[in-house]
């Protein structure tokens, strides 16, 4: 069971899993860094290049070898990141079809190398739930990589993860979408008036608000902007700082009315002219700030450097 090993997320574990109480946890005890990565999503390297999205994906050595090198890139970061959150598309076989059990297999195998000290949060995307969920498809991601939403605080800070596919389309899951969004209601009114309140507010999930602009058209890579707009309302006046996301293969996002898009580009396969890579997130008392490394420089002399400068921006 991927939970039995302590590296691994799985439900409310993040604090048991470095060591503090979860009461703990809600003091700010200084700057911190994680680590934001996205889409490993083994098996779409080949299938893109052969131009078969649905069926191409019977090979993953690509997509194995580049999250192993993540991994190391990650495991020599100091100061020690407080944990590695993937955003989504871990794998790309879809549920229930031929090459999802041993896609799943293999990136856990990847995953196991990471650091004990370095939990692992997971949100799910569109590939890992299908692009229409369901109760069953919910119910096999959460059997293999745990709850597809909730939140944890570390070092003063609150973390939502959110399951983004309920918002671009519920159609065959409306129970699951209600129960969502009772619960992110529940927790952002709890954020308001929680004492110590957080030092800041991050949210987790897949697919952007937006890849560019708060206001542009709705498409693939975009939640619908009445929700979207809706979210960011939201948001907006539980003061959440950031919200992270992959899904967009390339590196994006914006700013806009305070609240900080950040769209991070693949681990896995690239479809702009970004590299492979990972984010580096420096968190302060004062600000959330945060840059793109491809996985070459990761394991570069100077990223250490470079990450205390982060934390001592602001």
């Amino acid at each position: 069971l991927l939970g039995s090993d302590p590296v691994f997320w799985v439900g409310t574990a993040l604090t048991r899993c470095v060591g503090a109480s979860p009461e703990a946890e809600r003091q700010w005890t200084g700057p911190f860094c994680f680590v934001q990565a996205a889409d490993p999503q083994l098996g779409l390297m080949k299938a893109w290049r052969i131009g078969d999205a649905v069926g191409g994906g019977d090979e993953w050595e690509e997509e194995v070898a580049l999250t192993k090198q993540a991994v190391a890139g990650v495991n020599q970061l100091r100061p020690r990141p407080r944990f590695m959150v993937l955003c989504g598309d871990l794998v790309h076989a879809m549920p229930g079809t031929e090459f999802r059990e041993a896609q799943e297999r293999d990136l856990k195998e990847a995953l196991r190398e990471t650091d004990p000290s370095i939990p692992l949060v997971f949100v799910s995307g569109n590939h890992d739930l299908d692009q229409v969920p369901t109760p069953s498809t919910v119910e096999q991601y959460c059997r293999a990589w745990g709850d597809d939403y909730f939140s944890f605080w570390v070092g003063g800070v609150l973390c939502l993860v959110l399951n983004s596919q309920l918002y671009f389309n519920a159609s065959a899951c409306p129970q699951q979408k209600e129960a969502q969004e009772t619960w992110l209601e529940a927790q952002l009114s709890r954020a308001s008036s929680a004492e110590p309140k957080p030092k800041h507010i991050l949210v987790f999930q897949h697919i952007p608000l937006y890849v560019k602009s708060h206001d542009e058209q709705d498409e693939y890579f975009n939640l619908p902007q009445e929700t979207r707009q809706n979210l960011m309302e939201r948001f907006k006046r539980a003061g959440v700082t950031a919200v992270f996301s992959g899904h967009y293969h390339r590196n994006a996002g914006g700013c806009h009315d305070g609240l900080d898009m950040v769209v991070t580009s693949a681990i896995g396969c690239q479809l702009g002219d970004d590299t492979h890579g990972v984010r580096l997130v420096a968190v302060t008392a004062n600000a959330v700030v945060h840059r793109y490394y491809s996985l070459e420089q990761l394991g570069q002399r100077g990223v250490d450097e470079e990450l205390r400068k982060m934390l001592q921006a602001c």
